[in-house]
């Protein structure tokens, strides 16, 4: 079944020490296209999230967003530099006896001193880092892919929908052509007969040879099989599982260049309005199909 390349997902997975929160959008592209917004610490991560994105989405653009909330006691270590907060100290004795100012050293001014507490970050376990990104990944591209698979339902029915319409009128066309060759001859022979004062002297044999003539210049039965193929193979690609939209693309190229032959070599009124309406018919599948992966 046909994908959409529009849709939206959402997953959330928590471990221990850390929350991922992943939200995942994507749009119509030509191509396939992954943007991803992530904290500077997971940068080395970015890679392995696309990969995990590509295989399922060929074509798009694909944005995620990526926050990381830490909620461990374990990643954080803070430790009192003694040997130094003791300089400093002295110093500030020192300070105090050399210019006799008040005394008022604590704690809360020592603290304020570079170094005194050392603030570390403890390492964190990048495969479990990875393991907790994955599952939040995983459960945002499964929401966006059901969402793509659910337009694209549509898209497919819709798009089936005017392909029948489609071969009715094809159908129409392909019945009317032949009356429109004897049409020609009719008025052929009246034509002839207003210029000629004697209809006797009408040689039958050229009459006959300016109608093949007509008829062979404006035969559409070549372009009508290949619609008729087209949109078979259009309603067959439509129920494939790989990605077809470039597929679906060229196939409705080549349908408008043989409804464009068919009007270029049709002289009658009729067949002509029938071809404006499947050039209306074949756009608004073709502006369905730019949103199909």
């Amino acid at each position: 079944m046909i994908r959409s390349m529009t849709g939206f997902g959402r997953g959330e997975a928590r471990d221990d020490a850390r929350q991922f929160i992943v939200e995942m959008k994507s749009v119509n592209h030509r191509y396939n296209d992954i943007v991803v917004r992530m904290p500077k610490r997971l940068s080395y991560l970015e890679e392995k999230v696309k990969d995990l994105i590509k295989d399922e989405i060929k074509r798009g653009r694909v944005e995620l967003y990526i926050s990381l909330e830490d909620i461990g006691e374990g990643n954080t270590d803070i430790s009192l530099n003694s040997p130094l907060a003791e300089k400093y100290l002295t110093c500030l004795k020192g300070l105090r006896d050399q210019f006799q100012v008040t005394d008022d050293i604590s704690v809360s001014l020592l603290a304020r001193f570079p170094d005194i507490i050392k603030i570390e970050t403890a390492e964190e376990d990048e495969d479990q880092l990875w393991l907790c990104l994955k599952e939040a990944s995983q459960k945002a591209l499964q929401c966006l892919m059901d969402m793509r698979r659910d337009e694209g339902k549509k898209l497919a029915e819709d798009i089936g929908n005017r392909c029948t319409y489609i071969s009715g009128i094809i159908e129409i066309i392909e019945k009317r052509a032949p009356q429109v060759v004897l049409e020609y001859k009719e008025k052929l022979r009246e034509r002839v007969n207003e210029l000629l004062e004697d209809s006797a002297q009408i040689d039958e044999t050229r009459l006959s040879t300016e109608v093949v003539i007509y008829a062979d210049k404006s035969s559409i039965t070549e372009e009508i099989v290949r619609l008729n193929s087209h949109i078979y193979q259009l309603r067959k690609t439509l129920t494939e599982k790989q990605a077809v939209g470039r597929k679906l693309d060229f196939l409705i190229q080549e349908m408008n260049r043989e409804v464009n032959t068919i009007g270029s070599k049709s002289n009658d009124l009729e067949i002509v309005n029938h071809v404006v309406e499947l050039k209306s018919e074949l756009e608004k599948i073709r502006e369905q199909v730019q949103n199909i992966e």
